[in-house]
């Protein structure tokens, strides 16, 4: 081979080798768009049950069919399939208990938005029913702005919006009324 043909080569081989690269760098921007996302990771698990301990006390006893937890920015846990609580005394006596069909734990703002079939009710008859409540665990409240219903042993009293503590020994309802809602079936109760 002389000069010539040799740098003809060496071009010829150049051009091909470039084009080669250039084809298989091609990509679809949608893939790249795709890279740049972050991907949702969800821990799936069942038959839960949890304990909540404030100052090396037991106080309460989260159970639940299935729990999902979210890796957000900000985490939350849902419990799509139902929840039950036990808020314990001070010596690990029930004092009052929590059901609801839907829960969603943000835990960041230790909050629990809890919806569908809310009852809440303590040792001594009082039961509270509404569709709509937040659990703020840091104060240990309850409250609402929607419609509730709460049975006494001997009355009920209708209202929208409510603030109670977590053991139900006292609540306020912000707009007593004559309303009517209604009440779960008392199966949903559980023991």
């Amino acid at each position: 081979m002389n000069n010539g043909t040799l740098r003809i080569f060496k071009i010829a081989a150049a051009f091909f080798l470039g084009c080669f690269f250039v084809c298989s760098c091609e990509n679809d921007i949608r893939e790249v768009q795709n890279l740049n996302q972050k991907t949702l990771g969800i821990e799936e698990a069942k038959g839960i049950e949890s304990y909540l301990s404030q100052d090396g006390k037991v106080k309460a006893k989260l159970t639940a069919p299935l729990m999902l937890r979210y890796q957000l920015d900000t985490p939350k846990v849902e419990f799509p399939n139902s929840l039950r609580v036990d808020f314990f005394d001070d010596s690990t006596k029930v004092e009052s208990k929590l059901f609801s069909k839907y829960g969603r734990y943000l835990e960041n703002e230790n909050k629990v938005f809890l919806r569908d079939s809310v009852v809440v009710f303590n040792m001594s008859g009082d039961t509270l029913f509404c569709k709509e409540l937040y659990w703020d665990q840091n104060k240990a409240i309850f409250y609402t702005d929607k419609n509730v219903i709460i049975h006494k042993p001997d009355q009920k009293v209708f209202g929208n919006g409510l603030i109670a503590d977590q053991s139900f020994k006292w609540f306020t309802i912000k707009h007593p009324h004559d309303s009517y809602l209604n009440i779960p079936d008392s199966s949903f109760l559980g023991d």
